[in-house]
């Protein structure tokens, strides 16, 4: 028989080794591809403060253009509505949610960049904006971006936009958030004088505070929004743009964006190309 030593030490490794391999499934399910649809539940990561796009609403339930492409992707890699996890993906946390299997993939305000790239693989884009600016209704002083020298502005800590103001535009005073809600909030209590990130995200924000809030300057780049999956996972890849493809074909891309960001007076554009399947 083994020494009561040896037994103490084989329970630890047990104990030990148990935790660690439940702590490697993905999407925080008992494992599973979310490719081969055969995970019992997957988990999604979509913002739950932007108007529009990714919502939680009061009681509980997800609204939003990112949530419906996210929920239509779902549904055709196996899994129903009640089969979704939905889990916040802040900006700044977006690679590491990604990374540390804790979501099959992001539906988020994602651009694709190049830099995003050496960490995480994009399916799409599904969807392409501009960077812009919200100030409050009865502003100005601010009517593009050629007018924002001194000014102070707010963006989002790890987003695309608050770095191009950062590379672009050294004489604003920018102040970073987690989350653009903040910065909404303060640029109605005067703090800050514009809030900048894309179109669309603002676009929501104003339309969801009638009269408080302008947009100014359209926009000064282009964002591509891609879905954002574990970097080398290439057969969820080209089932996610697969199911891209699909929703833009059978027009419930169009309907999804209509019913989203209609209300707040964006134009329904033409949906993106999708990446050629790999």
């Amino acid at each position: 028989m083994p020494s009561i030593s040896k037994r103490i030490l084989g329970a630890i490794a047990l104990a030990v080794t148990i935790p660690l391999s439940l702590s490697a499934c993905g999407g925080g399910d008992s494992g599973g591809s979310a490719a081969s649809g055969d995970k019992e539940k997957i988990a999604i990561g979509i913002k739950f403060d932007q108007p529009g796009l990714g919502l939680k609403n009061p009681d509980g339930t997800y609204s939003g253009f990112d949530v419906d492409v996210a929920t239509f992707v779902a549904e055709q890699l196996g899994f129903t509505p009640d089969k979704i996890e939905w889990k916040e993906a802040v900006s700044a946390q977006r690679e590491n949610l990604i990374d540390n299997n804790q979501v099959d993939y992001i539906v988020a305000t994602y651009s694709i960049t190049d830099e995003r790239k050496k960490r995480v693989d994009f399916a799409g884009p599904y969807l392409v904006t501009g960077q812009s600016l919200l100030v409050q209704a009865n502003n100005t002083d601010i009517t593009s971006k050629d007018s924002l020298a001194g000014k102070i502005l707010c963006s989002v800590k790890g987003s695309t936009p608050a770095q191009k103001i950062k590379d672009e535009f050294p004489t604003v005073q920018l102040q970073e958030y987690p989350n653009y809600s903040a910065c909404v909030e303060a640029l109605k209590t005067g703090k800050v004088a514009a809030v900048t990130t894309d179109e669309v995200i603002l676009a929501g924000y104003a339309a969801q505070s009638p009269g408080a809030f302008k947009l100014v300057g359209g926009t000064f780049s282009e964002e591509n929004y891609g879905i954002g999956l574990k970097k080398g996972d290439t057969e969820l890849l080209n089932k996610i743009n697969d199911a891209l493809k699909k929703m833009e074909a059978d027009g419930a891309w169009a309907a999804a964006f209509e019913k989203n960001l209609g209300p707040a007076g964006v134009a329904t554009p033409a949906p993106p190309a999708i990446a050629a399947t790999n």
